[in-house]
């Protein structure tokens, strides 16, 4: 399977903001997302993942941001209009 079409990109300002102070750039994140590594996710959420590719569902990334590890998510949607890099209290 080749890489998750993203749709259109958008990112909240906490999101953002997280990034910005961690040094982190969103463009990373999006490329593991679309590549297939999903980040800190459990087996459980990885097979999910899979099944969404297979089936056009949502797909969810998780990933640790700076040096305390705060959660940053991407969520590309089902049909596949869209991701969106959040923090899991912004969802």
């Amino acid at each position: 399977m080749g890489p998750l079409p993203l749709g259109r990109v958008l990112a909240t300002p906490g999101a953002l903001r997280v990034l910005s102070e961690a040094g982190e750039d969103p463009f990373h994140l999006l490329a593991r997302h679309a590549s297939g590594d999903w980040g800190n996710l459990d087996a459980h959420d990885r097979r999910e993942n899979e099944r969404s590719l297979r089936n056009g569902w949502r797909v969810l990334s998780s990933y640790p941001v700076g040096d305390d590890g705060e959660k940053v998510w991407v969520i590309t949607e089902a049909d596949r209009s869209s991701t969106t890099i959040l923090l899991p209290s912004e969802y």
